[in-house]
C-alpha cells in the first residue's frame, strides 16, 4: 500500500478493491490521477483508493503520470531521546531536501540534515521509510519522494537555521514536546514516527 499525501488528504494504492465503506475504489486503469488530485485540492474528494493486484504496477503508475523530485532526510535523536525539528512555512518539519547527482539517498539525507540546522557528528542508524507527497511548482503538479533514515547525533552546540529555505528555527525537542509539534504538522510527517508519539490525552486535541 501507498499512501501519496496531497496537502494532508493521502490518495491510497492498494491490492485491495474494498479498504473502508467510505473510500471510492477505482481501478488503477481507469484512474485520472491529475483530476483526482485538482479534485481533492478543492475538497470535492476525501477517500480515494486506487487498485491494482499486481503491487509493483503501482509506483510505476505514480511515477508516470508526474514527473518526479526525489529527496531524503532524517529523523534524529540524541543521548536524550529528543527528536530533532525545524520550523518552516509555519510548521514543524523534520529535516530533508533534494538529493543531488551521483549522491546515494543515505549521503543525500545526512547532507540536508547538516545544512539545514548545522547538526554535526551525525551517524545513521537504518532506514525507516519512503513518503509520497503531491506539490505544485510552475503551474504543474509534481511527486516528492522522500527517503527517510533515522539518525543519532549527540550534538550540544548551537544550531545554524538555513535561513535561505526558510528555516526559521531548529529545535530538539521531548516526548511531550514532540506531540505537541506533530499536532502542527505534516500528516505525511506523521508515518516516521513510534505511534506512542500521535497518541494525546483527548484533552490536548486541537480541535
Amino acid at each position: 500500500m501507498y499512501k501519496v499525501f496531497v496537502k494532508d488528504i493521502p490518495i491510497i494504492l492498494s491490492t485491495e478493491k474494498n479498504i473502508g465503506k467510505q473510500y471510492t475504489s477505482i481501478p488503477l486503469k481507469f484512474a485520472r490521477f491529475k483530476k483526482l488530485i485538482k479534485k481533492i485540492n478543492k475538497g470535492k474528494l476525501i477517500y480515494v483508493n486506487l487498485y491494482h493486484k499486481n503491487e509493483e504496477k503501482l509506483e510505476r503508475f505514480l511515477r508516470k503520470k508526474l514527473p518526479v523530485v526525489e529527496a531524503a532526510g532524517g529523523l534524529v535523536y540524541n543521548n536524550k531521546r529528543e527528536i530533532l525539528f525545524i520550523y518552516r512555512n509555519g510548521k514543524w518539519d523534520i529535516p530533508k531536501g533534494r538529493i543531488e547527482k551521483n549522491e546515494s539517498h543515505q549521503e543525500a539525507a545526512v547532507r540536508e540534515v547538516e545544512e539545514e540546522t548545522g547538526i554535526e557528528g551525525l551517524e545513521v542508524k537504518k532506514f525507516l521509510t519512503t513518503t509520497y507527497h503531491v506539490f505544485k511548482r510552475n503551474g504543474k503538479f509534481k511527486l516528492k519522494v522522500t527517503y527517510w533514515f533515522e539518525m543519532y547525533s549527540e550534538f550540544d552546540g548551537d544550531f545554524i537555521p538555513q535561513i535561505d529555505e526558510g528555516i526559521l528555527k531548529v529545535k530538539w525537542k521531548n516526548f511531550e514536546k514532540t506531540q505537541k509539534a506533530l499536532r502542527d504538522s505534516y500528516e505525511n510527517i506523521k508515518l516516521l514516527f513510534p505511534k506512542e508519539y500521535l497518541l494525546t490525552h483527548p484533552n490536548d486535541r486541537v480541535t
